[in-house]
């Protein structure tokens, strides 16, 4: 017999295969020796009381040999030969997409900026040793895009837009841990990301597709009122219809689809700082207990939003046991971001702290030594350079900073020491609250106060705030046709991902990037 059950447990009762086997037994009245095998399917934990809770669903197999939980696969055909289709961008959006297009029957063309992601990753040490940053290859260009150097957050709202758990099935499918088919809150963590982007790309090459590294787009091809291809910056010519999915930073292509008049618009986004704290400060205040989370728990999260003066102030892309990183893709910025290793054991916690900021509040944001962005769908992208520049300025030198403690913030007074945090290209104390727009610090600070009220103790002296916090998601969303995932005006044209203003992380960027490969076939499978 095979029995599905869902339970409340303990800790103590959730941890591991024969304790569940004892709850199960407890609840259905079977001997414990009669229960062959759990396999749990679905596991969160409710840390919302005091007495914290695992929810666990799993099916028990009583008198009754267990199967070998499978993973469903994906059959992945030789496309040698078939019609090209260009996908601009090797991030979870150009990826998926090209996943996607073999699937179908068509030959992905994978062109990206960027190094693969073994050389990316020395790039990206010279960052914090050297202060260097390579304009293509850095925390968000090259392969895997900016969700490769992540927590590797897989969980999304978008379930309306395609399958979620289809996406994760294709991640295990290429070496994830099958553990994030059942996490409430799955994540594959920046140490083991490389791998299963390695095993797509090799996946793609496999099945007749091309993949070319360190080749930027220039501009598109376009003939008539459809885009034929794209030329890049290295003079080469890649024909066929084009998936855009170049990510959220790729501000020279928004540049050039302005100058060649695509339909664009500004879209909303958010800024702030990335707030770090201990993580067993964290783990206290959100597991109600003194000795935090024990040897049973995972490093706490948490999650807070608000409003404050008519817009939202929330905390985005937490990375509980991780580390703040230098997250510029050019020299002459200073853009902070978070990541964590799957096993999320470093001693801090880090959570971007962001204001929301609408097209039509560009009036209130002027920096200092800056005009205000003139009205244009460019408008809040030029912002969020003027504020990565003006960062690096009060940063000092390099990559270094800026940061104040939590505390010193709301009193707007300058810190007088650092405590000691992640961030390993050094911090220096700078006033926040002087430099940065008032229309973000002042919501800031309000925000801080309530998630105080929700969670005691997180607004401390200890938490250290570092600026700035600016990629949360595109400043810019290119106009596409709502059925036809195409280009408002231009056939061929398939804007695609975080970057065109349509996902926002990693499954649901995989999820667009399927869904506009599918709105491809029609029209490449035409050209037979």
């Amino acid at each position: 017999m095979i029995r599905e059950l869902s339970l409340q447990l303990s800790p103590e009762e959730a941890a591991g295969e024969q304790n569940l086997i004892q709850a199960v037994s407890y609840r259905t009245g079977d001997a414990p020796e009669t229960i062959r095998a759990v396999r749990v399917l679905k596991r969160s934990i409710d840390a919302r009381q005091r007495a914290i809770r695992v929810n666990v669903t799993l099916r028990a197999f009583v008198n009754e040999a267990p199967e070998e939980p499978a993973v469903p696969s994906v059959s992945y055909p030789d496309v040698s030969g078939r019609p090209a289709v260009v996908v601009v961008g090797a991030g979870p959006a150009g990826l998926f997409a090209a996943l996607r297009l073999i699937e179908r029957g068509l030959r992905p063309v994978v062109i990206e900026r960027g190094k693969d992601v073994r050389e990316r990753k020395k790039d990206i040490a010279r960052i914090s040793r050297e202060h260097l940053v390579h304009p293509d290859s850095n925390y968000c260009f090259g392969e895997g895009g900016a969700g490769a150097f992540s927590d590797g957050k897989l969980y999304t709202r978008s379930r309306k837009r395609g399958s979620v758990d289809r996406i994760l099935s294709i991640l295990c499918q290429h070496g994830a841990n099958p553990s994030i088919l059942s996490d409430a809150r799955p994540h594959i963590g920046t140490d083991k990301l490389p791998r299963v982007i390695e095993n797509i790309r090799n996946r793609i090459l496999q099945c007749g597709g091309e993949v070319h590294f360190e080749t930027c787009m220039e501009t598109l091809m376009i003939k008539g009122n459809e885009v034929t291809g794209i030329c890049t910056r290295q003079g080469a010519e890649f024909p066929g219809p084009v998936i855009l999915a170049t990510g959220h930073s790729a501000r020279d292509v928004y540049r050039e689809l302005h100058r060649l008049h695509l339909a664009l618009e500004p879209k909303g986004i958010a800024v702030g700082v990335r707030l770090e704290h201990s993580q067993a400060l964290i783990d206290r205040i959100r597991y109600h207990r003194p000795e935090g989370r024990g040897d049973l728990l995972p490093a706490a999260e948490y999650r807070f939003a608000t409003q404050a003066g008519g817009r939202g102030v929330y905390s985005f892309c937490m990375c509980p046991g991780g580390f703040v990183i230098p997250a510029a893709s050019a020299p002459g910025q200073v853009v902070v971001n978070g990541m964590s290793p799957a096993a999320r054991h470093s001693p801090w916690a880090n959570a971007g702290m962001v204001v929301e900021i609408r097209p039509e509040d560009l009036a209130g944001l002027a920096l200092h030594g800056s005009p205000t962005p003139s009205p244009s769908p460019l408008a809040l992208m030029l912002f969020q350079e003027q504020l990565e520049q003006l960062c690096r300025l009060r940063g000092g030198q390099g990559q270094t900073a800026p940061a104040q403690r939590m505390t010193d913030f709301l009193q707007r007074r300058l810190s007088a020491s650092l405590p000691a945090a992640s961030y390993t290209p050094g911090l220096l104390s700078s006033p926040l609250h002087e430099w940065m727009p008032e229309y973000i610090v002042t919501r800031l600070q309000a925000g801080f106060r309530q998630f105080d009220n929700v969670s005691r103790g997180f607004l401390t002296s200890e938490a250290v705030m570092m600026a700035v916090e600016t990629r949360t998601s595109s400043p810019v969303r290119i106009l596409r046709d709502g059925e036809t995932f195409c280009h408002v005006k231009l056939k061929g044209l398939y804007p695609c991902g975080e970057g065109a203003g349509y996902a926002g992380g990693i499954v649901s960027a995989a999820i667009d990037g399927e869904n506009c490969a599918e709105r491809v076939v029609p029209a490449a499978q035409s050209k037979l």
